[in-house]
């Protein structure tokens, strides 16, 4: 009886279409509903706050610049990874972030705690001249970034929009943004926003772990 019942199916296109349909989208919820309910429970550290105003000035610097299509900034939970990176990345870690810097790609080293691991001297030189402090590097070097201005304006107004998405940016932090920025250049935020990406951006009870764990990387640039 049950071949009777494929018979059927196998012979009418419409209704074969259809069940494939179905089953392809309870498949499809069985896999995406979970990430839903686990992304609404992700909850912020007491100490979690969202960038400052010069932070992210610097991280649309990076995205500007397409870093992210060399660098990546997710470390995944292998040990091999955690021994070179420090401890794997978290929800909480980029949810202030739009879009988030996961990438895809390492033509580069994970950036995900760079910060801290070199001064902001060796940053500064290394974007703009890579092969000066990485001789064997073939990142591009940003120059133009060392002349560009940060406009106050813009940031505030960058705020107000990410406080409307649900940012805790309060009128205070909006007001102090343009002061926050003033005199700075591209390249000082591109390295300010490196240098936050660091250790203590990690879940407090793993920075202990992670600081024995961790191998130096000289390998290549940051």
């Amino acid at each position: 009886m049950a071949y009777r019942h494929f018979e059927f199916i196998e012979k009418h296109a419409g209704v074969l279409g259809i069940l494939t349909a179905i089953m392809v989208s309870l498949g499809g919820l069985a896999e995406i509903l979970p990430t839903f309910v686990a992304a609404n429970r992700v909850k912020l550290e007491a100490s979690g706050k969202p960038y400052d105003a010069l932070r992210l000035a610097g991280r649309d610097v990076y995205v500007r610049e397409g870093c992210y299509l060399c660098h990546s900034q997710m470390i995944r939970a292998l040990r091999f990874e955690t021994q070179r990176y420090g401890h794997f990345s978290t929800a909480e870690e980029s949810i202030y972030d739009r879009p988030f810097q996961w990438g895809s790609k390492r033509t580069g080293p994970d950036l995900a705690r760079v910060g801290g691991k070199y001064s902001d001297e060796w940053q500064r030189q290394h974007l703009m001249d890579p092969r000066a402090v990485v001789p064997e590097s073939n990142m591009p070097a940003y120059p133009w970034l060392a002349t560009g201005k940060i406009d106050g304006a813009d940031i505030a107004a960058r705020m107000r929009t990410l406080r409307k998405l649900g940012d805790p940016y309060t009128d205070a932090d909006i007001d102090a943004a343009a002061a926050a920025v003033e005199g700075k250049t591209e390249l000082d935020a591109l390295i300010v926003y490196l240098q936050g990406l660091g250790i203590a951006s990690e879940p407090r009870q793993a920075q202990a772990a992670s600081a024995v764990a961790r191998v130096p990387v000289t390998d290549g640039a940051p």
